[in-house]
């Protein structure tokens, strides 16, 4: 246990991570269209600020500007031969910001997915897979990465070519996909398989889990199939803060930050050791989500039904294992 997650994890009963990166930066300034992780060198001050956020707000775990940091993503941008030297500077200023706090805060070089359709369905081999991610992770690294977090996959093949280059790149790494369509990923998968595809890895991640999806009861219904598999390695929860509007020309989400407390508090108590927001998620929430696992009681697992109470209806009945679940509004798919 010689990184800092694999020790925090070790000394504490749940670890708190980040929110949502795209929505600072869009506050900040950022365009629909444009590249995030070109910020990392064009405006450093951003991204320090975009780190200072969570970690004020009492994170223990925050994610670097590198999301869409993979060659055939920046390629999109002409930037395909910047891919190292974009994830290292990100990783860099994430450095910059947890060395000065005299509590250790992880530092998590965030990879999402590369965007392109895995065989045989679509163009993208396993080795070119994880040629993508290992550069990336290298460059992660070099700049002083504690973990790699892997986020948003929605393919089991693209999944094992990131543990694949986590292990070729000697990192320990973090992955969550993202349980979007009736409790399934977007490829299929439920909870129920992702945690089978997790113990079958060799280069295991030191925790797994869901990120971003439709919304928090949807994180918290697939965070329960994933309890209920009796998992050994710790589950993360990163869900989104409420529902997505679209209002004076931008999208806000509706979730409170006394939701988001509650939601932060049933994850804990469903079993999820490191709980964090995504789309929408404020250091405003996150405030209150630290606030509630600090000073309210571990309580039992919540049930279905007061998951819908506190958080809201389900934006389908079926959880995607062929059970059903309480009725909820309707909630429209999101990307993270």
């Amino acid at each position: 246990m010689s990184d800092a997650l694999s020790r925090l994890l070790s000394q504490t009963d749940w670890l708190m991570a980040d929110g949502a990166t795209g929505t600072t930066l869009f506050n900040m300034g950022l365009q629909s269209g444009d590249a995030p992780e070109l910020w990392n060198a064009d405006h450093p001050d951003r991204i320090l600020a975009l780190y200072r956020g969570p970690v004020e707000a009492g994170s223990d775990i925050f994610l670097t500007n590198s999301f869409g940091g993979n060659a055939a993503r920046l390629k999109l941008h002409d930037a395909q031969s910047r891919v190292r030297e974009l994830n290292r500077i990100a990783a860099e200023l994430g450095r910059e910001v947890s060395d000065r706090e005299e509590r250790t805060i992880v530092v998590a070089g965030s990879m999402g997915p590369t965007g392109e359709i895995m065989a045989p369905m679509g163009p993208l081999t396993h080795e070119l897979a994880v040629e993508m991610f290992h550069e990336q992770a290298d460059g992660l690294k070099e700049g002083g990465a504690d973990v790699l977090w892997v986020e948003t996959i929605s393919a089991p093949e693209e999944y094992r070519a990131a543990a694949e280059a986590a292990r070729l790149a000697g990192m320990p790494w973090v992955g969550t996909m993202s349980f979007d369509t009736a409790g399934r990923t977007m490829m299929g998968l439920t909870s129920a398989d992702m945690v089978g595809l997790v113990d079958k890895l060799d280069h295991k991640p030191l925790a797994f889990g869901a990120n971003c999806g439709v919304g928090s009861s949807d994180l918290m219904r697939t965070v329960l199939g994933f309890v209920a598999q009796g998992p050994e390695i710790p589950v993360v929860a990163k869900g989104n803060a409420g529902i997505p509007k679209f209002e004076g020309g931008h999208i806000h989400y509706d979730g409170t930050p006394e939701l988001m407390a509650e939601y932060a508090v049933m994850a804990r108590d469903a079993g999820a050791k490191i709980i964090g927001g995504c789309c929408g998620t404020t250091p405003d929430h996150l405030r209150a989500m630290r606030e509630a696992l600090e000073t309210r009681a571990p309580g039992p697992r919540p049930t279905l039904e007061e998951i819908v109470s506190k958080l809201g209806g389900f934006s389908s009945a079926s959880d995607g294992t062929g059970d059903d679940a309480p009725e909820g509004r309707p909630r429209r798919r999101r990307r993270g």
